[in-house]
């Protein structure tokens, strides 16, 4: 497993699903890790379930698309740790609209958390990890990203987002390579986590899906993770700008 000790991380949409996994593996690897999400009540869980097994943790309520929010957050991981090594930019929404019926609020409201909320999160760590000249930040795309991704219906927004995050971090990596920062994306395909629910409440939608998924399943958040920390961990060393796909063999199909 990569060693994390001594190192500090942040991972936003922390409280459950996927975020819940990246913060307890981080944990386990030896970083102290910060919970970041909506809910500081449902934070305070994960912290506890990190503590039980050893590791050392913190909750913050933060909404992603709140500069203020974001800037409180990185303030606050560097006053109680000294400094922030790693960033997981996870936080997420997937809200099912049909194109013609998406309103502009619910369209302003999925970039705003989903794209404007990597950039505050990443711009805020990126500052801090330039004047300590070394950070890891890791974005959380998905297959529906674009070009040689798979497209969702009723998920335009949803969609947008995610092919943003793989062009913002792509020009990211570029830029803050000369600080030794270095950005790197995961593309999950369909994990187990409440933003599949829907979904999987539409069996005719769920087999469809799993006809093109290889493995023939859906992931479990604890198969991302894993990704997540090779990126972040100094046994990635040589990557940035990298998307790495965790999907079950679904685009290779």
């Amino acid at each position: 497993m990569a060693d994390l000790k001594n190192k500090t991380a942040i991972v936003t949409g922390a409280r459950r699903g996927m975020g819940r996994a990246h913060a307890l593996v981080l944990a386990k690897a030896g970083a102290r890790v910060m919970v970041a999400d909506i809910s500081s009540e449902e934070c305070e869980k994960v912290v506890k379930e990190i503590e039980k097994n050893g590791g050392e943790a913190m909750a913050i309520k933060c909404d992603v698309s709140k500069k203020e929010e974001v800037d409180k957050m990185i303030e606050t991981v560097v006053k109680k740790w000294g400094k922030l090594d790693i960033l997981i930019n996870n936080a997420g929404i997937a809200q099912f609209v049909p194109f013609l019926q998406m309103t502009e609020a619910e369209w302003d409201k999925t970039i705003n958390i989903n794209l404007k909320g990597y950039f505050l999160c990443a711009q805020a760590a990126a500052k801090e990890m330039q004047r300590q000249g070394s950070g890891a930040i890791v974005n959380i795309a998905s297959v529906a990203m674009g070009q040689v991704g798979v497209g969702f219906p009723n998920l335009t927004h949803y969609c947008a987002s995610k092919g943003g995050i793989v062009g913002m971090s792509e020009a990211m990596a570029i830029e803050l390579a000369p600080y030794n920062i270095r950005v790197n994306v995961v593309s999950p395909g369909a994990i187990d986590t409440p933003m599949i629910d829907p979904v999987k409440q539409d069996k005719a939608a769920m087999a469809g899906i799993l006809a093109r998924v290889p493995l023939r399943r859906v992931g479990k958040p604890e198969e991302v993770a894993n990704a997540v920390l090779f990126l972040a961990s100094d046994e990635s060393s040589y990557m940035t700008g990298s998307v790495v796909v965790v999907d079950g063999g679904w685009l290779a199909a």
